[in-house]
């Protein structure tokens, strides 16, 4: 009986290379596996059709938007996830959903193996395999691209061999990954880190710079999760598309980084994150005035450690899971609305109010009202710098 792999086909160049490398080099059958995160662009029945014309048997197609929105992107803003503090996780995000579903075709296809298209440079592979030695380690990996050490312009010249129906030239090298929750840019001309991404690079997001009015608008969150804008309720989903079109419109998520990939190569990355950026900044923001200050600041290093793992490709991983119940936990009484200016670049937080508030104003005002004990104020630093002054005491007698 002649072996099934299970590839993880985007439609790209990449994976559409790697179904005729798989079929040459192992002489197995290959069942594409599409999985639709919201990254737009073309029919699913096109993606599927442009994989059976790449020699797959047969091609699976998954619409998981609604699944990708609810599952993961939800916890990353309820997480404040910003890998390098800059780093919206848009393609890590998604490796697990995918990963998932590769999981589950394999298994119902009988797979003995699963493929991927990535480079040995990249994170991603790291993020496949360690997924699916989670979710499923019977089965062996096969990465074309990586293990034939396939270059770009050899994959170029590999499809245009084949005749393989790819729209990337030698003329337009970009590498993109695009899904609900962001897109990223990379290679080309911005491998040199002294460019400037020139505009032409950007798809999400309008110019900044261009003239226009700024949009106000408010966004609910219920225990950390956003739930409807200007009042209107809005499933997961539709809050991220509404927010991506609203900040994308005032060029809102721009991000052009040096980052330090898993593998240990710095990469110059370019992303557009509009819902994402605007989002995060609103959660952080009703994290501020809801959360506790100890649990606050404890929660901080939590994010960072989330935002790592799932970079890192450890999204499956028990230390993630014990953190996502954390997180939720610290996100009880993360309820109420954010008002935010979105202009020129930037989302601007300019109001808050929630039930569930620690703000107190009659403690906050310095005016008349003022219901705060100063005289209590002595005592508390007395007590407070104790442990500071008996210590520096100690030091000054034995210098």
């Amino acid at each position: 009986m002649t072996e099934r792999v299970v590839l993880a086909y985007s439609g790209g160049l990449d994976t559409s290379v790697a179904i005729g490398w798989i079929a040459e080099e192992t002489g197995a059958e290959v069942v594409a596996v599409a999985i639709d995160c919201g990254q737009g662009g073309e029919d699913l029945d096109v993606v599927r059709q442009r994989a059976v014309d790449c020699g797959a048997v047969e091609a699976v197609v998954a619409d998981a938007k609604d699944e990708f929105a609810g599952e993961y992107c939800i916890p990353a803003i309820q997480a404040n996830a910003l890998y390098m503090d800059r780093y919206p996780l848009v393609s890590a995000l998604s490796r697990p959903l995918i990963v998932k579903h590769l999981a589950e075709a394999a298994r119902y296809h009988n797979a003995t193996m699963v493929g991927h298209g990535c480079t040995g440079k990249g994170n991603d592979q790291v993020r496949f395999e360690a997924g699916l030695a989670a979710l499923f380690p019977e089965l062996r990996v096969v990465a074309p691209v990586r293990d034939s050490g396939m270059t770009r312009d050899k994959a170029i010249a590999f499809a245009e061999e084949k005749g393989l129906p790819i729209d990337v030239t030698k003329k337009s090298p970009y590498s993109i990954d695009q899904n609900l929750f962001g897109r990223a840019v990379e290679t080309g001309f911005l491998e040199d880190i002294w460019n400037g991404p020139i505009e032409d690079v950007y798809a999400y997001t309008d110019n900044p710079a261009e003239q226009r009015e700024p949009d106000e608008l408010v966004v609910t969150f219920t225990a950390g999760v956003p739930t409807a804008v200007d009042g209107k309720e809005l499933s997961p989903l539709q809050v991220v598309e509404e927010m991506n079109r609203r900040a994308g419109a005032q060029g809102v998520g721009r991000i052009d980084m040096v980052e330090d990939r898993l593998v240990g190569i710095k990469s110059r990355e370019v992303y557009e994150a509009p819902g994402a950026m605007a989002l995060i900044a609103a959660h952080q923001e009703l994290e501020a005035v809801t959360v506790e200050r100890d649990l606050a600041r404890f929660k901080r290093g939590v994010d960072q450690r989330w935002g790592e793992l799932v970079y890192d490709g450890l999204w499956f991983s028990p230390l993630k899971q014990s953190l996502d119940v954390f997180v939720g936990e610290a996100n009880r009484h993360v309820t109420g609305d954010i008002r935010m200016v979105l202009h020129g670049g930037r989302a601007v937080v300019t109001g808050r109010r929630s039930e569930a508030s620690l703000y107190d104003y009659d403690l906050a005002t310095y005016d008349t009202g003022d219901t705060y004990d100063q005289s209590m104020a002595r005592g508390f630093i007395d007590v407070w710098s104790m442990p500071a002054k008996i210590s520096n005491l100690r030091d000054r007698k034995h210098s």
